[in-house]
């Protein structure tokens, strides 16, 4: 298992130095956090805590969409006589997405955008006695600002950190779009020697001129000054002056790397010159490395080759939505570089401040974009906010040295206007290229020491027909080749494509991945089955071909973790489980996967540990079930051992080992072992006799999906469930139908609708339509019987996810269905209509006890009336 605590212990400690020495430096910055009130437009008051979103439970629900609108914030301020003649401000590190900001009733800001920080000037509203802040957030959609659609959620609120930063009139400017007023930057780097440059935004907002000293002063992390450079400046009230320091050259500096990540610290500092005091101080990181990008040799660091694997992320969290607490998002990146990762995409937007602070600390190279995602909006207002985005982004992170790319468009092509109008969607097409470019422009102007990226998704013809991959320095690929559309060998030829056709352009894989449930497993596994083995098989290719070719840059995997999309609807509905991490950052099988692929060090890994509880159909007559179990792990063989017996030793394929092992019911122990290195679990196996009358298995309880070739999970209520068969003798199984094959082209069987009134959706997402019996030959006794129904057919047409690229729908024809259910003979259900009498797509239970005698077993007939009968699946729990 991964120990954390020695990153986490570092991350922190180091949070709360650089917090207290910021208070000793001239200025003050106060949490703001507590005693808020909030309320939606015309609704009830209640108290809150920041980071706050009113949408982390609207979109878990069946209801079709969420709240998108005004939300009120209102606290009191309390302010002492010290702070009068000082300027103050607030700080917001992100509201979603429009926000005023108004103090004692009078509009003091507003600004535009979910993902950025922005700093208002709150001084002259003061009164200093009982003053009221109250922010109207509003996330409501606008067609001038993107993100305008995604594959993600919207949320709205005051969800980051909010402060109160006091400063002395001379301070460190805050009018340089949310940054700290300080930049710098590295001009030369070798192993040799470093240059470090700042520009330093200083402001006097007093009535008389001011005679300071500005001081930068670079810090080794021992503490030591090993650089430093002064300037005298007299600066006039009202003005503003720019101050550039050059450091003399460092000789022979530590660089930076994500096996060393080693920081220095740039301090910068204004003091009076009558009274020696520091009156304001910002301290920045400094990390020395240099790198660029080979279209055939891929990306160098500090002359090195290195292949960027990692992953993006998302920032929102089980049950909370994207009001997270500082210490859950600093683990995200310390679950990535536990992973063996060294770069993260932060998509589709700028992340909170803590992010890439773990990265500058952890040694994760990063990139970073503003959201234009999917379309654009043809107007002035829309580029510009796109403009203002990117260059808040670029300022208010250009300082750390993880940092090494910035992006700025994501599958714009991805839901192109005006299909059925070519001469006007050539015009939007061009208005696309002219925003890229704008974009693009903007970027290198603002940061000529770092790369530019568009990402694409797979559509190669379009997106150099438009002339996207001709712009940026480097090209992004979100592809998903044997997910929503194709094969997985396809990827490896469209890098090879990319190669040969666009030769002198780098490129990344930016996206890759396909869902994992964990709470489904398959022993065969297809794709769209959800299952956490199809994913294994899946990131295996996908490494594979991207390991093996220098000329791919790198990957990120998509994604660190799984998240919310609320239209989605999945097995999960609302949550892409396309994550290597649950929702609430479990590892799943993937995870482990890509340790074994990345770890430096030698790595063993049960992996199928997961999968701790299990239920199956004993081996014949024989008192055991024979499941696969997989181990990942970088080394060439191992052995498994089952309770104390070994299973034989088998070699490494792709870095995973898989045995057939014969569990018996109850618990069993596993045990892996190469070299000095093992690993172990317990996995705890329900067997299902292979016949009822078999005396070395008793018979519980079976919980049956139909139409399925896939296990289930239900952790909430303790429940396993397993695939059907067909009926045999003495055992089990249905007679009659076939299993339910949806529209989709994309889904092998099953539906992909969203279940009402359920959070077990894989429960009623398959079906057997036109079962004639399904059997039980239990003996004697009395049992508890359940059968779960859902009309799939029909309901409200919905409209195609854009992301789901191979979505060739057949036309859904709906037909009456109304059956008869009987049990043993005996009338159950009558007149089922599922459609008229509980709704398309609802989940129905319907319960029952059931007397055994005579030898006869149960037996469940359905009778069709009109249309075919569907049973979704079944439940038998012997009662005594």
């Amino acid at each position: 298992m991964f120990n954390l605590k020695p990153i986490l212990t570092l991350l922190f400690a180091s949070l709360m130095l650089s917090s207290l020495y910021a208070q000793d430096s001239g200025r003050k910055i106060i949490s703001l956090n507590d005693q808020w009130s909030f309320q939606k437009e015309n609704g009830p008051i209640e108290k809150v805590m920041i980071p706050h979103t009113w949408n982390a439970q609207d979109v878990l629900d069946d209801a079709p969409g969420y709240y998108r609108g005004l939300g009120i914030y209102k606290r009191k301020l309390e302010l002492d006589e010290s702070s009068k003649g000082k300027e103050i401000y607030l700080v917001f590190n992100g509201v979603a997405q429009e926000a005023e900001v108004l103090v004692n009733g009078q509009s003091a800001a507003r600004h535009i955008g979910s993902y950025t920080r922005f700093t208002v000037a709150i001084s002259k509203f003061l009164n200093f006695k009982n003053d009221e802040i109250e922010v109207r957030a509003n996330n409501r959609f606008n067609e001038d600002i993107p993100p305008l659609t995604a594959d993600f959620t919207f949320f709205g609120g005051l969800y980051r950190n909010v402060s109160l930063l006091i400063t002395n009139p001379v301070h460190f400017s805050q009018q340089e779009q949310g940054s700290s007023g300080v930049f710098v930057t590295t001009p030369k780097v070798s192993a040799a020697e470093a240059t470090v440059q700042t520009q330093n935004f200083i402001e006097n907002a007093s009535s008389g001129t001011q005679k300071l000293r500005v001081k930068s002063m670079l810090f080794n992390a021992n503490g030591v000054i090993v650089g430093n450079q002064e300037t005298k400046l007299s600066i006039r009230p009202g003005d503003k002056q720019t101050i550039v320091h050059s450091i003399p050259a460092i000789q022979s500096p530590i660089l930076w790397s994500p096996e060393s990540p080693y920081l220095y610290r740039m301090v910068s500092q204004i003091i009076d010159t009558k009274t020696k005091s520091v009156i304001d101080q910002v301290t920045s990181p400094v990390g020395f490395r240099w790198f660029k990008f080979d279209a055939d040799k891929g990306f160098f660091l500090n002359d090195k080759p290195v292949k960027l694997i990692g992953a993006s992320r998302h920032q929102d969290y089980e049950n909370s939505g994207n009001a997270v607490p500082d210490a859950l998002q600093i683990k995200d990146v310390a679950l990535l570089k536990a992973m063996g990762g060294n770069f993260l995409r932060v998509a589709h937007y700028p992340q909170d401040p803590l992010i890439l602070e773990a990265c500058d600390r952890l040694g994760i190279l990063a990139s970073v974009e503003i959201p234009v995602v999917n379309t654009i909006t043809e107007t002035a207002a829309f580029t510009q906010n796109c403009l203002n985005m990117q260059r808040e982004m670029i300022k208010q992170n250009f300082n750390h040295p993880s940092i090494i790319i910035w992006a700025y468009m994501n599958e714009i092509l991805l839901r192109p206007k005006f299909v059925n109008d070519k001469p006007r969607q050539q015009i939007y097409f061009d208005h696309v290229r002219q925003l890229a470019q704008k974009l693009d422009s903007l970027t290198r102007k603002e940061d000529p020491s770092r790369y530019t990226l568009l990402v694409n998704h797979g559509a190669w013809d379009i997106y150099n027909k438009v002339g996207l991959t001709k712009i940026p320095m480097i090209v992004g690929w979100n592809l998903y080749s044997g997910w929503y559309s194709g094969i997985p060998a396809d990827f490896a030829k469209f890098l090879d494509r990319h190669h040969k056709e666009l030769p002198n352009t780098p490129f990344l894989v930016t996206e890759y991945g396909a869902d994992a449930d964990p709470r489904i497993r398959s022993f065969s596994p297809i794709r769209f089955d959800k299952s956490i083995e199809y994913a294994i098989q899946f990131h295996q290719i996908y490494l594979n071909a991207m390991l093996s070719r220098p000329f791919v840059a790198g990957g990120m995997a998509w994604n660190l973790a799984d998240f919310n999309s609320e239209t989605r609807e999945e097995t999960m509905p609302h949550i892409n489980n396309k994550g290597l991490l649950t929702i609430g950052r479990q590892p799943k099988d993937t995870y482990y996967l890509y340790q074994a692929y990345l770890a430096n060090k030698p790595y063993l890994k049960i992996t199928s540990a997961q999968w701790k509880d299990r239920t199956s159909v004993a081996d014949s007559a024989a008192s055991v079930s024979t499941q696969p179990v997989q181990i990942a792990t970088n080394l060439k063989s191992a052995e498994l051992f089952l309770n104390g017996k070994s299973l034989g030793v088998k070699d490494a394929i792709d870095h995973i080992i898989s045995w057939p092992v014969p569990f018996v019911h109850g618990g069993n122990q596993l045990r892996v072992v190469s070299g000095e290195l093992s690993d172990q679990a317990e996995i705890n196996l329900q067997l299902q006799p292979f016949r009822f009358s078999d005396a070395k298995t008793a018979f519980q309880d079976i919980n049956v999906l139909l139409g399925s070739k896939r296990f289930y999970i239900n952790d909430k209520q303790q429940e396993l469930w397993i695939p059907d068969q067909p009926y045999k003798a003495g055992s089990w199984g249905w007679i009659g139908g076939e299993p339910y094959k949806g529209t989709n082209n994309r889904i092998s069987y099953g539906s992909d609708k969203n279940i009402l009134g359920t959070d077990n959706d894989p429960v009623y997402r398959t079906q057997q339509v036109g079962i004639s019996a399904f059997k039980f030959d239990v003996p004697d006794g009395e049992y508890a019987l359940t059968l779960h129904f859902a009309e799939l057919v029909g309901g409200e047409s919905k409209e195609a996810l854009a992301y789901n690229l191979d979505n060739n729908h057949k036309k859904e024809v709906e037909e009456k269905r109304i059956f008869d259910v009987a049990i043993n003979g005996v009338p159950f259900l009558t007149q089922v209509n599922l459609a008229a009498d509980f709704g398309y797509t609802t989940a129905v239970e319907k319960k029952t006890r059931v007397t055994v005698i005579n030898g006869k077993g149960i037996a469940i007939d359905f009778k069709s009336i009109q249309g075919k009968p569907v049973l979704n699946a079944i439940q038998l729990r012997k009662v005594y």
